[in-house]
């Protein structure tokens, strides 16, 4: 059985990471049984969460255990795309993971009232430095990115055309691609639900919430694949 590892609920979703929760969506699309375990950066094979672990094999980073799963399952995520739709889905993935994560995390980390309200928390119990440390190597990360090298008003701009892009692609259609559910799906409904989380205030949210469709695709896909927590927050 395979075994995933995440941090587990947090910040009203079922866990702070996009990338954990796509996998887990796309596990649970596969259909393939597994268990979830939490886990810290530092025992992951690549040093970041999710990562996954088959008898002694290890496999990280979320593309690459979609890759495994695609192989070693027989399972087509993309199934019933064409050649250019599989291209839009991959152009629309590195969008969301190499663009609009980057601004979800500084907005998390980087507003003063967000760090505190959340990502601080990761440190309780360590010494204030051990925080403070890990938010600098945050914000380093950053400005390699390039992101980091924006003013606020900026980044928000940028934030704001990938979540208009994403809405626009979106349209009406229940699924980003259409009528049925592919691997694209994991990634949107993830960074979706980070960027609408009620946790945290401030522009990005904001801005997240001025797209009606993006929210009901939230409640969708969360209703279709996390239907426990999907109940738990309405109640």
């Amino acid at each position: 059985m395979i075994t995933l590892f995440g941090f587990g609920p947090a910040f009203d979703l079922p866990d702070p990471s996009p990338f954990v929760m796509k996998t887990e969506i796309q596990l649970k699309m596969a259909g393939i049984a597994y268990r979830f375990e939490r886990a810290a950066p530092q025992a992951a094979p690549k040093g970041k969460i999710p990562f996954i672990q088959v008898g002694a094999h290890r496999v990280g980073d979320s593309t690459f255990i979609r890759a495994h799963v695609e192989k070693h399952h027989n399972f087509d995520f993309d199934k019933g795309l064409s050649t250019a739709e599989r291209a839009q889905a991959w152009a629309i993935e590195r969008m969301l993971e190499d663009h609009l994560y980057f601004a979800i995390v500084n907005f998390r980390w980087l507003d003063d009232e967000n760090w505190l309200k959340g990502p601080s928390h990761f440190f309780d119990g360590a010494p204030e430095a051990v925080a403070n440390e890990a938010r600098e190597r945050v914000r380093a990360t950053q400005m390699g990115h390039g992101l980091g090298r924006h003013s606020h008003d900026e980044i928000m701009e940028l934030a704001d055309r990938s979540l208009t892009a994403l809405s626009i692609i979106l349209s009406d259609k229940p699924y980003v691609m259409g009528e049925e559910p592919t691997g694209v799906d994991a990634t949107a409904a993830a960074m979706a639900a980070a960027a609408l989380t009620p946790f945290f205030t401030g522009e990005l949210r904001r801005r997240a919430e001025r797209h009606t469709n993006l929210i009901a695709y939230r409640d969708r896909m969360f209703a279709q694949y996390y239907p426990g927590f999907a109940k738990q927050k309405a109640a």
